[in-house]
């Protein structure tokens, strides 16, 4: 942290703050505070003379693509769903672009990012109908401006089980030839992947076609995306995923992800309350639910994004991702039955 003139600014501060902070027109910089929990983008905590901001660098996806996810996000704004609304600027748009380099601003909210293990049933209960309002507010009675109605049929490619095994064995060569801890680790774990692709190569979903309603979803709802504040949903934020995919998918997957434990195990209370909490919004069958959670078992099994971003991208941020995801898909492997039945039974 350096102090100039009276503002503290970091270490990891964007090169070009003077130049966003006059395009935003929000005063004159007090604080600037790297934020590091962020995986995809760069993003800090922007204090000035006339308020609190998150400032974002765009890095994940095109500016094209965050512009229209900004404007949709007014839209959802609108429709009462609990979020922000982006700053613009001088020139009303909600992206800056500098030197080759996106930026968006959005209000600063102060919440609480809580992981899933640690929310109440109840809490759990709330985030399923908060993903269902999303759902709602996203696709009906139409979609915000700047979304294409949602309203042809979608495929969902499932990968054969002879390629995801020639996936794993270019990652095992690349990963046996780094000679470092993690290659060490990655070579065991995808020899474990291999077996259980094999033994389960027939439980495969048979069906290009997703089952239940699709339309346009948030695609990225876990605990870093959802502010909490006096036990309540106080904001979702981060909608640079924004796609049209079956909504089982995106239930299955935001119930995976935030109600999985460290110990590579699924809480199946708090899953089955979520669950229910959406299915109080948006009808969804059983059928429609385990052919979300069929297909995100199998995805699971066959898919290694995060050894592209180690391996392909030399990029390894995601590599505690890949750890866990190992210890996690063998002990869902060994509990589908369990935890199909919390999808379905709903919460008591």
């Amino acid at each position: 942290m350096r102090t100039t003139d009276d503002v503290e600014v970091d270490s990891l501060a964007p090169p070009h703050l003077n130049t966003i902070t006059e395009a935003f027109r929000v005063g004159s910089t007090t604080k600037v505070s790297y934020l590091p929990d962020g995986l995809m983008n760069r993003n800090w905590h922007l204090s000035t003379d006339r308020g609190d901001y998150a400032l974002k660098h765009i890095t994940d996806i095109p500016a094209s693509t965050a512009r229209r996810n900004l404007h949709v996000l007014a839209g959802l704004a609108d429709r009462g769903v609990p979020t922000c609304r982006p700053l613009r600027t001088r020139d009303d748009d909600p992206v800056l672009i500098v030197d080759g380099h996106a930026y968006c601003l959005l209000p600063w909210i102060t919440g609480h990012h809580l992981p899933g293990p640690t929310l109440s049933p109840e809490q759990a209960a709330e985030l399923g109908t908060t993903l269902g309002r999303i759902h709602q507010a996203l696709n009906h009675p139409l979609p915000p401006d700047g979304l294409d109605l949602a309203d042809q049929p979608l495929r969902a490619a499932v990968t054969a089980p002879e390629d995801a095994l020639a996936i794993a064995d270019r990652y095992l060569h690349a990963a046996s030839a780094a000679h470092d801890a993690f290659g060490q680790q990655t070579v065991t774990l995808l020899q474990h992947r291999k077996r259980l692709i094999a033994a389960h190569a027939t439980d495969r979903p048979t069906s290009d076609q997703p089952a239940g309603p699709v339309g346009w979803t948030h695609g990225d709802l876990q605990h870093r995306n959802i502010l909490w504040h006096q036990q309540h949903v106080l904001a979702v934020i981060d909608w640079d995923r924004i796609r049209i995919r079956p909504f089982a998918e995106e239930v299955a997957r935001t119930a995976t992800i935030q109600f999985g434990s460290e110990q590579g195990t699924l809480d199946l209370t708090r899953t089955a309350a979520f669950v229910a909490g959406y299915r109080s919004v948006i009808t969804l069958s059983d059928d429609d639910l385990l052919d979300g959670l069929h297909r995100l078992w199998w995805k699971r099994m066959s898919d290694f994004w995060q050894l592209d971003f180690h391996y392909d991208r030399g990029d390894d941020s995601c590599d505690h991702l890949f750890l866990a995801n190992e210890e996690f898909l063998h002990w869902w492997t060994s509990h589908r039955s369990d935890v199909q039945e919390a999808f379905g039974r709903g919460w008591r």
